[in-house]
């Protein structure tokens, strides 16, 4: 990932509030407040946008925001707000790459977001999300994070986003 994606990503994810970009509650921010604050020109941010690899940026009709990935403290975003923005999210199963010696623990407690927004899952066992170095793979039963009233969304990139998964939703853990 290039400096300038990762400076956007930490910009639009964690860092708008202390660096005095106006957002709204859904994550958006304006394109040219972003260029200001960046010294970046529309260009160079178009093609960041298009090479982020995980497509976590996204633009629309003159404003800008990260797909998911928010921090809850120090960012105007609200979990409501984000909720609304994405879409729902019908598939039985999803997934999350986590390191070995916390599957005891999650199988405990469950998955919590840890300062973000939202857990972030991922839609089949094959995708990308979230494997950076995690070799241990958890599957998730969503029908059982729906029976727990939390709802099962979808961002724009494809990751499937829960405030929280409760233990009994872990299924199965592969290593």
């Amino acid at each position: 990932m290039s400096a300038q994606s990762k400076h956007l990503s930490w910009l639009l994810r964690h860092g708008a509030r202390e660096a005095g970009l106006a957002m709204d509650e859904a994550g958006w921010a304006r394109v040219d407040d972003v260029l200001a604050l960046t010294g970046l020109d529309a260009q160079t941010l178009a093609e960041v946008v298009a090479t982020n690899t995980k497509r976590r940026l996204m633009v629309r009709d003159g404003y800008i925001r990260a797909c998911q990935g928010h921090s809850l403290d120090g960012m105007p975003v609200t979990r409501e707000a984000l909720e609304a923005s994405w879409s729902r999210f019908e598939g039985p199963r999803a997934w999350h790459a986590t390191r070995p010696t916390l599957v005891a623990r999650i199988r405990e407690e469950g998955l919590l977001p840890m300062g973000r927004t939202h857990v972030h899952l991922a839609p089949s066992p094959t995708s990308q999300v979230g494997k950076r170095s995690a070799p241990a793979l958890l599957e998730i039963d969503l029908d059982r994070v729906r029976e727990a009233n939390l709802g099962v969304f979808a961002a724009d990139n494809g990751v499937v986003l829960v405030r929280r998964v409760p233990p009994e939703a872990v299924i199965s853990a592969d290593r």
